[in-house]
């Protein structure tokens, strides 16, 4: 009889310890998947980032789709900058930058004329750059830096929750946010719940105007 309870009370401890060991390692995924990630990605956008600057001290160019276009400022979402590529891959996102749409519909740039440009970022994890997505409200100002030009943009409308294969979001007129006509207009998109992939946040601006950079890169009286 003492045998077999100290049989079962061995066996006890032995999945008890495994149960914290898994813990453990689960404990460690966490960290992993929520800082470590953040600080390689940040590391790295800091590094791309900077190398963008360098180029544009140069003077004139052709437009870089492969290191970077330019940079995003949300005042909303938080003081960093957020450097913006082409693309939206984990390979691009996971260095802790926002990535303009090639696919399932082309994202406008900036520059023309008319058309949506959109973008997408992490939420949680590799950076996270648009984990504050949710406290951007009507009227918040979204500015985009390009090597030129400040592109002045004001949130119109959000949508806090769609299914991920909802890619109208994305036309180049978003009529999901109410638009029924050509013009300006940017779009954010990220996961949502926060730490899920299961669904998509979507916020639209709506460019107000345009200023162009001078010498001191002076910004516009929203990131003052």
């Amino acid at each position: 009889m003492a045998r077999a309870r100290n049989r079962i009370a061995g066996i006890i401890s032995a999945f008890g310890e495994l149960l914290i060991t898994a813990g453990l390692v689960m404990g460690l995924f966490v960290v992993y998947s929520l800082w470590w990630t953040n600080v390689l990605a940040d590391r790295a956008a800091d590094q791309d980032g900077a190398q963008v600057r360098d180029r544009w001290a140069d003077g004139p160019g052709a437009l870089d789709t492969k290191d970077g276009i330019g940079f995003l400022h949300v005042p909303a979402m938080g003081d960093d900058e957020i450097l913006v590529k082409q693309g939206t891959t984990s390979t691009i996102l996971n260095n802790g930058v926002a990535g303009y749409y090639t696919d399932p519909i082309k994202s406008a740039l900036p520059q023309d004329k008319k058309g949506n440009f959109t973008l997408a970022a992490h939420r949680d994890g590799h950076g996270a750059k648009f984990h504050n997505i949710h406290k951007l409200k009507t009227g918040d100002a979204i500015v985009f830096e390009s090597k030129d030009t400040w592109y002045v943009y004001k949130v119109y409308k959000s949508l806090p929750e769609t299914t991920k294969y909802n890619v109208d979001v994305l036309q180049p007129v978003p009529k999901e946010s109410g638009k029924t006509k050509p013009g300006r207009y940017i779009t954010l998109t990220t996961c949502t719940p926060m730490y899920t992939s299961d669904y998509r946040y979507i916020v639209w601006g709506e460019l107000e105007r345009t200023e162009k950079v001078d010498r001191d890169r002076t910004p516009p009286a929203e990131l003052l």
